[in-house]
């Protein structure tokens, strides 16, 4: 009787070396993006590219690879903040009601506003050399807000003759106010006073 020969066992082979070093350099990537976005938020213009790239844990000539200026950074920064305070808007809209949503996605926009206020001499070499930037990303904020905000007159827990063009002024003017200790706090409560006029006379609260 013939035995069929087993098929030969073949060694597990390690991964390649230039898929290590792709994967290594996308997280050394999103490592200094997200490290980057506090520095920003928290020390604004003093960030310091040196300190960005200690704490990610990753020496200045690999930021460098990946961001050759500083506005390159802040470019992929800003890009990031705006998707994530787009994605939190479907986010808080899936465990929230509408109301509630809309609250907590407008106190998110003061950590947006922080973000961008700390980037701002960059933004504006980056306006200047291309607009299309901020007006893609302005629709896409709007549009986060305008999905909010109808599904909070729908629900009748806020009122109904809501433009969400002043809702934006309103929210876009704590980014002008002056840069004070308390600016984030103080922020805080403005947005939270906003929310209260937004539910005053809707619907729901005709009927409390």
């Amino acid at each position: 009787m013939h035995h069929k020969e087993l098929p030969e066992l073949k060694e597990a082979k390690p991964p390649a070396p230039a898929k290590r070093l792709r994967a290594d350099a996308s997280r050394n990537r999103e490592k200094l993006i997200g490290i980057a976005a506090i520095e920003f938020a928290e020390r604004g213009g003093s960030a310091s590219l040196e300190e960005i790239a200690r704490k990610a844990g990753v020496g200045i000539g690999t930021l460098y690879r990946h961001f050759p200026t500083r506005e390159h950074l802040v470019e992929v920064v800003y890009r990031r903040e705006v998707e994530v305070l787009c994605a939190a808007a479907d986010e808080l809209a899936q465990h929230n009601a509408p109301d509630v949503a809309l609250a907590g996605w407008m106190q998110r926009f003061v950590d947006y506003i922080a973000a961008k206020r700390g980037m701002a001499n960059s933004l504006r070499i980056l306006f200047d050399a291309n607009s299309e930037v901020f007006a893609n990303t302005s629709g896409m904020i709007a549009s986060a807000l305008q999905r909010l905000v109808d599904a909070a007159v729908a629900d009748g827990s806020v009122r109904s003759d809501i433009d969400i063009s002043d809702i934006s002024q309103a929210l876009s003017g704590i980014y002008s106010a002056p840069d004070t200790p308390d600016w984030r706090d103080r922020s805080r409560r403005l947005v939270a006073l906003l929310m209260d006029g937004l539910r005053w006379g809707s619907a729901k609260s005709r009927k409390t």
